[in-house]
């Protein structure tokens, strides 16, 4: 009876082993190694995003039979191209990178997929706000404060060096400002335990500590921003987010304050 025993547990043994095997072995194999193969694939993207929009622009309904995935994160698009779900993310850059920082499993292919501009968006009826986001993003810019930020979450030579912090010095009497946006979008904003931090949330703090305004951040789906800011449930929208033609005709945006790239996530 031991010996029975014995053998069905080794025989148990063995066969979860070869399930194992099994699983590993089922790995879907890169398929998009350039733009050129995006053409007939899965593209997972953010839902709003400049990538929902480019990738559905060139590919939905081509007559490869391209499919657009839409994901309310990011974060949910890259786990559906680890389960081999999608082929590819399109995500911008920054975020792209923290995302492959990661998951050893997943690359940012060479060749970018589009170039952008990022900018706070505002109500088209509230053109005294954005000319004083205008006024303090010039003097943000000037002073090296924008800079500043940037590289306090982008580089390894300086990452993590030059933590915004606000002057002692600052009349918050003018009240609170409250900006819109998705806080899943590493460098740009994303959680550190129940707080909401990144470069957009320290340039919107910097600018409302040069306007005299506190700052409150409302974390909400990324295609809900510019419906809040329309609203008068936010004051402004900041989220990675760049400017288009289809985005204006909506609301307005202010000056740029970084550059950044469409990038192409795949497994390796």
């Amino acid at each position: 009876m031991k010996n029975m025993k014995k053998a069905a547990a080794f025989l148990l043994a063995t066969g979860m082993v070869l399930a194992l095997t099994a699983c590993g072995g089922n790995k879907k194999e890169n398929t998009v190694k350039s733009v050129d193969d995006l053409e007939g694939k899965k593209i997972g993207v953010q839902l709003g995003t400049t990538g929902d929009t480019y990738s559905t622009d060139e590919y939905e309904n081509d007559k490869a039979g391209t499919k657009i995935e839409r994901y309310n994160k990011g974060t949910d698009a890259v786990q559906a191209l680890k389960q081999g779900k999608i082929d590819c993310v399109i995500i911008d850059s920054q975020p792209a990178q923290a995302f492959v920082d990661k998951n050893d499993d997943l690359q940012i292919l060479d060749e970018e997929f589009a170039d952008e501009e990022y900018a706070i968006c505002v109500s088209k009826e509230n053109t005294a706000l954005k000319d004083e986001i205008n006024g303090a993003l010039k003097e943000l810019k000037s002073e090296g404060v924008l800079d500043s930020i940037v590289s306090n979450y982008i580089g390894d030579d300086t990452k993590g060096r030059s933590p915004y912090e606000s002057p002692k010095d600052v009349d918050y009497s003018k009240g609170t400002l409250t900006m819109a946006t998705n806080a899943y979008f590493e460098p740009y904003e994303y959680y550190d335990g129940d707080k909401v931090i990144g470069i957009d949330a320290d340039i919107a703090r910097a600018i409302c500590d040069k306007l005299g305004y506190e700052l409150k951040i409302e974390d909400m789906e990324f295609d809900s921003i510019i419906a809040a800011v329309q609203s008068g449930k936010a004051d402004f929208g900041a989220a990675g987010m760049t400017v288009t033609e289809d985005r204006l005709k909506n609301i307005d945006f202010t000056d740029t304050y970084a550059t950044a790239k469409q990038v192409i996530i795949t497994r390796k």
